[in-house]
């Protein structure tokens, strides 16, 4: 398994991403060394948790995944996770990259995390584009993910489906429902946190534990 993980962020760091959009994962820096780093220990603690649900989200933002390198988690919650949670903290070997410095917060990121922390259920967590795609000239902003990048991403997204196998995919948002659709594969869809839309997320996502957890 640790061979799986070792060829899969080998194959994120390699790849080519449009002059818009940032390799938060490439060689050549040791910022992004400590991200790829940060991703390894969250994938092969999460595979050792042997999750069965899998959310799959949008892109790493600006103020989230860019910076360390995990789907819909700050700096802040990287080293200050949310009572409860299992993962994350220095003391368990995540790192800041120390490309900034100040560590920031990012809305939807937090919202998630603390859900995952309320209800005590923690699925794995992709993207359905893992690159940050940003405004042109501006890399320190958001942007939605083309349809070529959603492309290249449902690549890595069917690599992570087949080292987790996972009996309940949920989509937050619309990206993350198209992308699923186009690979037709069966899924449910909440509504992404950002944009006012935390009650909605907190509500489906809570509704996903219930069915899961009902049904074993």
């Amino acid at each position: 398994m640790t061979q799986h993980l070792d060829d899969f962020i080998e194959a994120l760091a390699a790849q080519d991403v449009a002059a818009d959009a940032a390799n938060i994962y490439a060689h050549g820096s040791d910022f992004n060394a400590v991200r790829r780093e940060n991703l390894r220990l969250y994938l092969a603690q999460m595979l050792e948790r042997r999750p069965k649900v899998l959310l799959v989200g949008e892109a790493p933002g600006y103020l989230g995944c860019r910076r360390t390198g995990l789907p819909f988690c700050s700096e802040y919650t990287l080293i200050n996770p949310p009572e409860g949670v299992p993962l994350l903290g220095e003391s368990r070997g995540y790192r800041l990259s120390g490309e900034f410095d100040k560590i920031r917060k990012e809305p939807s990121g937090t919202i998630v995390w603390q859900t995952l922390a309320d209800t005590g259920f923690f699925p794995a967590i992709w993207a359905s584009f893992p690159y940050h795609p940003h405004q042109k000239g501006k890399p320190m902003s958001n942007r939605a993910p083309r349809a070529p990048e959603l492309a290249i991403g449902r690549g890595f997204l069917t690599t992570i489906l087949d080292l987790f196998q996972p009996v309940e995919i949920v989509a937050v948002g619309n990206n993350a429902d198209k992308t699923l659709a186009v690979l037709d594969i069966p899924h449910v869809k909440v509504r992404h946190p950002s944009h006012g839309g935390k009650a909605d997320f907190v509500a489906g996502f809570r509704a996903v534990v219930e069915k899961y957890t009902k049904s074993r």
